[in-house]
């Protein structure tokens, strides 16, 4: 990946080029010392001027205010300039000043409107960090440095500001007499800051010649070499996935976590300011000999087994098969905003089109248009994709291109939204809620309207999701990493699925299901993890630490990231931007491939040609699932599991089948789902007995008393209990029945019996 740099023969301006910024409509505007403030327009390439400040006035920064994309109106009417005469001014796209505002003493140095567009903080030579309302009212006056403060940048949730104080970086809330976050983080002045509302990641750069990418708690995840010269500029692009620096003659593009994707020396002198297009894929850069350097996001690449995928130009696509070594060239009418693979479909979002390729063929594709100005992210399941754009939020498309679903939420905003905190399968999807990271919604994808009666909530904020694509909608398992590292797994498609929620793993960073079976990848505590048959954590927890391998990481430097888990092979990058596949055995595949068909003899004579242990307590597992007890059986046996296989070998003797199945929801350790089973075939006695050898005594009366029957044998057993252990009774709801009752133990083994002889 890398920018595809353009510079117009002549510069814009007479002299230095301090700051710009983007329209949705794809039109650039920039001031200069000059005093112009110019129009360029990238469909003509014409420019033209807008208006003119006055004499000795000199612009500092440039913020267009934010659109609103969850709404009708999508276009933005008017900016926010700064001046070296201590004022900013509120300019329409026309050039007409609205308004302008008294804000500092000195040059007012940066601003930035909120990520809502509600209020507005700017920073001046005068040391002053200010917070102001979207009519230009001072609501408060948020920090007095002392020296002038060069860049600020707002934090995810527009409660927390962040600002340049000489060498330090601070993070200081809104609320009244919060503390501040801050560290020292260069060895020099700091000149600019970003903070990126998806991935809530800083950037900084500065006078030390370096920029840095931070976590919002300060800790360093990367520092740059340093550079010939300071760094003047950096952002990030909207999605988060990537960002901009600027330095003399620099422009640089980097991944999210530092490393840079290419390095270009183009004549533009400092590079003052950066800004992205709303879709990511275009930077207009502020330079120093007049110039309004613009820079396309190019060769950025995409493989799914065989086919590499490659944009060679903003509406050009190169399609390779490395097998067949066969070579295709897409071209496109529109500039390329967003492409995805998987699942044998290729899709590509222009900027008023979407195409569905059918990776077998590559002719003949799928076109729709696109009612959005910004497509922002699409998801990829087994059967169905998602598109979240600007106007129409999130819709679920069929690979015929019909819509099927728009599913929403109140007040959801699609702007926000990033592959981490979406994911979608063929019947479900899953959206983090952007208010709240612990709620998550879950849909289904073919009516669009959520599957609980209320959002599901975590404890702890929810750093990304994924959905298995593999097996029929009842087993549809969600896994997810909250903000501890903590990863869990839950069965999103049945009734009450936070009850069933499974702890599976720590210390983990990122995760990827398999996407032929349902095999899931981690990065965890320095190793890539993969669970065999994740959900043997719902059967036996024992069967999941057993069913699990490791792969070390250590030459893979510090956040690896999966890329791809295809079948048997998982490609990763490491931390200096490289990819490396690594392989793993094909035999789980193979074995899922045999649950899939039902073919439990080749499983297990797969199981006794390979010797496994792993495989082996993936079997038992799939097994018991299925409830196939003579594999469950033999698998059990080989991995030495002695006690289960005895629990087995009684469950096969048992006649009656609800009794049978209720054993086995007890053999899965889910006692309550094995108590419904009885209750629903009307089989009382059980259930209460089944509560009893559990020792779930108050349960155990419940049910006796709810159906009149059997009191006096649960307070009979109780009471045998209490006296083995030679402890009084204490629970004062036995003791109440236990008086109006009396308790005949040749009555209570009459009853048993006969109950025992019926079933």
């Amino acid at each position: 990946m890398r920018f595809k740099v353009t510079l117009d023969k002549k510069p814009i301006h007479s002299s230095l080029v301090s700051c710009v910024g983007w329209t949705v409509g794809d039109d650039i505007y920039s001031c200069a010392d000059d005093g112009k403030l110019m129009k360029k327009a990238l469909k003509t390439g014409e420019s033209t001027r807008v208006a003119k400040l006055e004499d000795e006035i000199y612009p500092t920064d440039l913020d267009w205010f934010p659109v609103n994309m969850s709404g009708k109106n999508i276009t933005s009417d008017f900016f926010a300039l700064s001046t070296t005469d201590g004022k900013f001014y509120f300019i329409t796209r026309v050039g007409k000043f609205d308004k302008s505002v008294v804000a500092h003493k000195g040059a007012v140095t940066a601003l930035k409107w909120s990520i809502h567009g509600t209020t507005l903080v700017t920073a001046g030579e005068d040391g002053v960090v200010k917070v102001w309302s979207r009519s230009g009212m001072l609501r408060s006056t948020l920090a007095q440095t002392g020296m002038p403060v060069y860049s600020v940048a707002w934090g995810p949730d527009s409660e927390r500001v962040l600002y340049t104080s000489q060498k330090m970086l601070v993070i200081k809330p809104l609320a009244p007499s919060s503390k501040p976050i801050l560290w020292k983080a260069h060895d020099g002045l700091i000149m600019k800051v970003d903070w990126n509302p998806i991935n809530n990641m800083i950037i900084s750069g500065g006078e030390d010649r370096r920029y840095k990418v931070w976590d919002s708690f300060g800790r360093i995840i990367y520092a740059s070499q340093s550079h010939h010269y300071p760094i003047m500029s950096v952002s990030w692009s909207p999605n988060g996935q990537y960002f901009a620096v600027g330095a003399f003659n620099t422009l640089r593009l980097c991944d999210q976590t530092g490393w840079s994707h290419s390095l270009e020396k183009p004549n533009t002198g400092s590079i003052y300011s950066i800004r992205w297009s709303y879709d990511s894929t275009l930077v207009a850069a502020a330079c120093g000999n007049g110039h309004v350097l613009l820079g396309a996001v190019v060769d950025d690449r995409l493989e799914w087994g065989d086919i590499v995928v490659t944009l060679t130009e903003q509406d050009m696509i190169i399609v390779e098969n490395v097998i067949e070594n066969t070579r295709e060239k897409l071209e496109f009418r529109d500039r390329v905003v967003k492409m995805s693979i998987g699942f044998h479909r290729f899709i590509v979002a222009t900027t008023s089109q979407c195409l569905v390729y059918n990776t077998k063929t590559w002719s003949n594709p799928v076109i729709f248009d696109l009612k959005g100005l910004t497509t922002n992210l699409i998801i990829i399941g087994d059967t169905v994709f998602g598109v979240v754009d600007s106007v129409q939020g999130i819709s679920v498309y069929s690979y015929e291109g019909r819509v099927i679903s728009s599913p929403k939420y109140a007040a959801m905003r699609t702007d926000v939204m990033n592959s981490s905190s979406i994911a979608i399968s063929g019947d479900t999807l899953v959206i983090v809620d952007d208010k709240d990271s612990r709620v998550f919604h879950v849909f289904d994808t073919q009516t669009g309207r959520e599957i609980t009666e209320k959002p599901l909530v975590h404890s702890q904020g929810i750093a990304q999701v994924a959905l298995d694509n593999v097996g029929d909608t009842n087993s549809r398992s969600l896994a997810y990493i909250d903000k501890n590292n903590e990863l869990f797994l839950i069965p999103v498609r049945q009734p009450h699925p936070m009850t069933k929620v499974r702890k599976i793993g720590i210390m983990v960073t990122a995760l990827r299901w398999n996407d032929k079976t349902s095999m899931l990848s981690a990065i965890q505590d320095g190793k890539f993890t993969v669970w065999y048959y994740p959900r043997a954590v719902y059967i036996d927890e024992d069967l999941l630490t057993k069913g699990v391998v490791y792969k070390d990481l250590s030459d893979f430097g510090k956040s690896p990231q999966i890329v791809t888990f295809l079948g048997h092979h998982a490609t990763l990058r490491t931390s200096n931007g490289s990819l490396i596949s690594t392989a793993l055995s094909p035999y789980p595949t193979i074995l899922q491939n045999y649950i899939r068909k039902n073919a439990w003899a080749d499983a297990v004579r797969l199981c006794r040609f390979v010797k496994d242990p792993a495989l082996w307590a993936s079997l038992a597992a799939m097994a018991t699932t299925e409830r196939d007890l003579e594999t469950a059986e033999i698998a059990y046996a080989s991995i030495y599991e002695a006690d289960k296989v005895d629990y087995i070998s009684h469950i096969k003797q048992i006649t009656n089948r609800n009794m049978s199945n209720s054993e086995m929801a007890l053999f899965c350790k889910q006692p309550a789902q094995a108590e419904t089973i009885l209750l629903q075939n009307r089989q009382i006695y059980q259930a209460i007995q089944l509560n009893v050898d559990l020792f779930r005594w108050r349960r155990a009366l419940d049910i006796a008393v709810k159906h009149k029957t059997h009191v006096d044998t649960v307070l009979a057993f109780r009471q045998k209990y209490l006296n083995d252990f030679d402890v009084e009774e204490t629970d004062a709801t036995f003791i109440e029945y236990g008086k109006e009752i009396k308790v005949d133990w040749d009555t209570v083994m009459n009853k048993v019996k006969m109950e025992t002889e019926q079933n």
